[in-house]
């Protein structure tokens, strides 16, 4: 039998892309279609930060549950579970959109009842995608999967955006987002049975994979810098402010603000899949997370369209370099029965700095206004950076990603 050079030549990984798009897509339309809708129905940025904070506190109450579950149970069966739950929450949007409902409780708990979804199935997703590639191809995997991921993000928002201006309203893009997560659900069967050993659900067990990642400093340094400098970078949860405000582009032009990190990100990730980094990885890491900083300060002051355009690409281009390299990490040092485990704790941190990042900004935009929220924090970002290069020295001496591995 030939062994594959490549992951996309595995059948079993090339379906799981495909699964990708749909469920990725989905959850993009969704997200787009959240923040211009109750942006619009109460004009207020401190309702775009209890948006995030509503699918924040699952990620960090929940996915080390989800951990569990994913080492536990089939992980088809978990993450086609939590692919409905996203579905029903975007026939529930559609819903209240399509009545006009304007009352922000019933919005906050259905975004609340998503972000329970992802929490509890995105540990399993992580883990399937390790399992069906060799370890010699899961840098070009991950690369692969996020630049199917990133793809989804820039179709996804530009096609928001486009049934936002067409239709008037956001129903359309609601119910878009809720056929998705059903196709995706359905198809995940067809990938490989993963198996899982029968254990008990505790709270030590949950622990284990916490104690994993704080053992490992070099897997805590990567991890810790992504939530950090994503917390306090967070321009995107202020995109329909600068959209409607700044820049004056309406809906179409927020959905292609929306989809612009996405357009870096992907050219990056199709790089990192055909050419992997082998060398200098952690000074590679610190300098992009050196340049998201600086990408978010030149999106914050500026106010021209093409210009915020080209710091959005950059940012996201920025961005993709740290996530291929904190989730080769993730995956090269964790045993395959404890990936769900050490899965949820990276995705408790991406959800911090993504989801808590969007109630900082909204917070901060309320206090001092828009820009001064956005180029708050890019500085910021640029400090951390610096901050973590001094703390962790073995990350800014890290050349290969094999390099400090735990045995």
């Amino acid at each position: 039998m030939v062994e594959p050079t490549a992951p996309w030549e595995i059948p079993a990984f090339r379906r799981w892309l495909q699964l990708r798009v749909f469920g990725a897509m989905a959850a993009q339309i969704q997200f787009t279609a959240i923040g211009w809708w109750v942006y619009e129905v109460t004009g207020d940025t401190l309702d775009l930060a209890w948006v995030g904070l509503a699918q924040f506190l699952p990620v960090l109450t929940l996915s080390l549950l989800g951990g569990q579950l994913a080492d536990r149970y089939d992980r088809r069966l978990v993450l086609g579970l939590a692919w409905l739950t996203q579905s029903l929450c975007a026939v529930g949007f559609a819903t209240l959109s399509a009545q006009g409902y304007a009352e922000t409780p019933l919005l906050f708990a259905l975004c609340f009842m998503m972000g329970t979804g992802r929490a509890l199935g995105n540990p399993s997703g992580q883990a399937i995608a390790a399992t069906l590639v060799p370890p010699a191809l899961l840098s070009r995997a991950v690369a692969a999967s996020t630049a199917v991921f990133q793809a989804s993000t820039l179709i996804g928002p530009s096609l928001c955006g486009g049934l936002i201006a067409w239709t008037g309203g956001a129903t359309a893009a609601f119910t878009l987002a809720a056929i998705f997560p059903v196709i995706a659900a359905l198809g995940v069967a067809t990938l490989p049975l993963q198996r899982s050993a029968p254990r008990s659900i505790t709270v030590e067990a949950l622990m284990e994979g916490l104690r994993f990642a704080w053992d490992s400093r070099m897997l805590f340094a990567c991890i810790s810098l992504d939530l950090f400098a994503v917390l306090l970078g967070g321009a995107t949860a202020l995109l329909p402010v600068v959209a409607a405000d700044v820049l004056h582009v309406g809906a179409q032009g927020y959905g292609v603000l929306r989809a612009a990190p996405a357009v870096g990100a992907g050219v990056v990730a199709l790089g990192l899949a055909w050419r992997p980094m082998e060398r200098h990885v952690g000074p590679r890491m610190l300098l992009s997370v050196a340049g998201f900083g600086a990408a978010t300060v030149v999106f914050g002051l500026s106010t021209s369209f093409p210009l915020s355009l080209a710091a959005l690409v950059c940012l996201g281009a920025c961005d993709m370099v740290s996530v291929v390299i904190r989730q080769t990490l993730v995956q090269l040092h964790t045993p395959d029965e404890m990936r769900g485990r050490i899965s949820a704790v990276n995705l408790v941190f991406i959800g911090a700095s993504n989801e808590l990042g969007e109630f900082e900004s909204g917070l901060t935009a309320r206090l001092w206004g828009v820009v001064r929220a956005v180029v708050f924090g890019g500085v910021g970002t640029l400090m951390i950076t610096g901050l973590w290069a001094l703390i962790f020295p073995e990350l800014r001496r890290t050349d290969r990603v094999t390099d400090n591995r735990r045995n």
